[in-house]
C-alpha cells in the first residue's frame, strides 16, 4: 500500500483547537465491523454499546509539562526543548530548536537556573540525548517551568492545563497525551463499572512519534519509533478472563492497542510484562486481543489512521472519515471519536 492511499482533505475549520465541555459531550460515531452500519451519537452513549463481562482497557500515562524554554550559557541565545523520553536518570532524548545551538557539549539554562542541561549525544534523526541538572526532582522541576506540549496543529492556548490529560492519567512519561481517553469523566467510568464492564490500565508513554508523518511511498518501509510500555499483573489476569468468557476486550486509543498487540505478537498471549516497542499495525496485520476500539479521527497519512484501517478495513475506514468530514464532526486531539465494534 501506498502512503498516499491514506490522504484525505480535511478542512481546516474541523481541526479541533479546544477541548469539549464536559468532556463526554464530544461526538461519537459508532462503526459496526458486523453489519457495517454508522450511527451517530455522543460519547456518553458508549455506556449502551458496552455489555457486561467486557473490559475496557485504558492507558495511564501521564503528559508531562516537556516544553522548555531558556537560552545558552555562554551567549544567552534563546532555545526551546522538548523531552521526548527519559532514557536514564537526568539522561532525556530531545527535540531542539534551532538545533544549530545545541552541538555536544552545549549547555543551556531554563527556569532562572531551575534547570541546566548539557547536550552529550545527537542520535540518528538529529534529537539530541541531553543530561538534566536540577536540585529538586526533574519532574516536580518541570512542573514549575514547562509547559504542556500541544501538538503543532492546536494553535489556541489550553486554559486548564489537565483537560490535555485523562481523568485516570497516573504515570508520568509521556509527551503527547492518549487523546482517545480524554472523553471519559470519572461519572461516566462510575456509570460502567456499575454495568459490569471492568476496566484495566496499561501504560505506553507517548512520545511525538505518533504524530510525525509518514514520509516514504510504501507504508511497509516506514520505521515506527520506539515507545516504553507496561503491562501489570492484574490487567493480564483480567484480559485473560475476559477472553475466556468470550467477552469482548475494548481498546480505548491506539495506544492501548499497539501496547497489547505488541505482547501478544511477543509472547503469543498477554502477560505482565514491560520493554518497549516499535509495532507498525497496518492493513494486512491479524489482530490477537482486540475486540473493539475507541479512537479519535487522526492526521492523513499518519500511522493512526493506518492502525484503524487494519482493524475496520481500509475502504470502510476511508468511507468513514469521508463521512465525517461531511457532518462536520471535529477532528483530532481535542476533537470527536469513533467506538468500532
Amino acid at each position: 500500500m501506498k502512503t498516499s492511499d491514506f490522504y484525505y482533505d480535511l478542512p481546516q475549520e474541523q481541526i479541533a483547537q479546544t477541548p469539549i465541555e464536559p468532556r463526554d459531550h464530544s461526538r461519537m460515531m459508532v462503526l459496526s465491523r458486523g453489519d457495517d452500519s454508522i450511527e451517530h451519537k455522543h460519547f456518553y452513549d458508549i455506556i449502551d454499546y458496552l455489555n457486561e463481562g467486557d473490559c475496557l482497557i485504558v492507558n495511564d500515562s501521564r503528559v508531562i509539562p516537556a516544553r522548555i524554554y531558556g537560552y545558552k550559557e555562554d551567549t544567552g541565545a534563546k532555545i526551546e526543548f522538548l523531552l521526548l523520553k527519559q532514557i536514564e536518570n537526568n539522561r532525556w532524548e530531545t527535540l531542539v530548536k534551532p538545533g544549530k545551538k545545541a552541538k555536544i557539549g552545549a549547555k543551556f539554562i531554563f527556569g532562572n537556573g531551575l534547570l541546566k542541561a548539557e547536550v552529550v549525544d545527537i542520535v540518528d534523526d538529529g534529537n539530541r540525548i541531553v543530561e538534566l541538572q536540577c536540585e529538586d526532582n526533574i519532574f516536580s522541576t518541570l512542573d514549575k517551568i514547562g509547559q504542556m506540549p500541544l501538538p503543532p496543529y492546536i494553535t489556541e492556548k489550553l486554559e486548564d492545563q489537565e483537560r490535555y490529560q485523562t481523568v485516570y492519567s497516573h504515570e508520568l512519561g509521556s509527551a503527547a497525551a492518549p487523546t482517545a481517553g480524554l472523553h471519559f469523566t470519572n461519572e461516566l467510568l462510575d456509570k460502567i463499572r456499575a454495568k459490569g464492564v471492568n476496566i484495566g490500565y496499561v501504560t505506553l508513554h507517548v512520545g511525538l512519534g505518533t504524530f510525525r508523518p509518514v514520509k516514504v511511498d510504501d507504508v511497509t518501509k516506514h520505521k515506527m519509533h520506539s515507545e516504553h510500555y507496561e503491562i501489570p499483573a492484574e490487567t493480564a489476569e483480567l484480559i485473560q478472563k475476559t477472553k475466556a468468557a468470550g467477552k469482548r476486550v475494548i481498546a480505548v486509543g491506539t495506544t492501548s492497542c499497539r501496547t497489547l498487540e505488541s505482547v501478544a505478537a511477543e509472547f503469543g498471549e498477554i502477560q505482565p510484562c514491560d520493554g518497549y516497542t516499535d509495532i507498525f499495525i497496518y492493513p494486512g496485520f491479524e489482530f490477537k486481543v482486540l475486540d473493539g476500539l475507541i479512537t479519535n479521527f487522526h492526521l492523513p497519512e499518519s500511522t493512526l489512521i493506518m492502525l484503524v484501517s487494519a482493524f475496520y478495513g481500509y475502504d470502510k475506514t476511508m468511507k468513514a472519515y469521508e463521512v465525517a468530514v461531511k457532518e462536520n464532526y471535529r477532528f483530532f486531539s481535542f476533537g470527536d471519536c469513533c467506538f468500532i465494534d
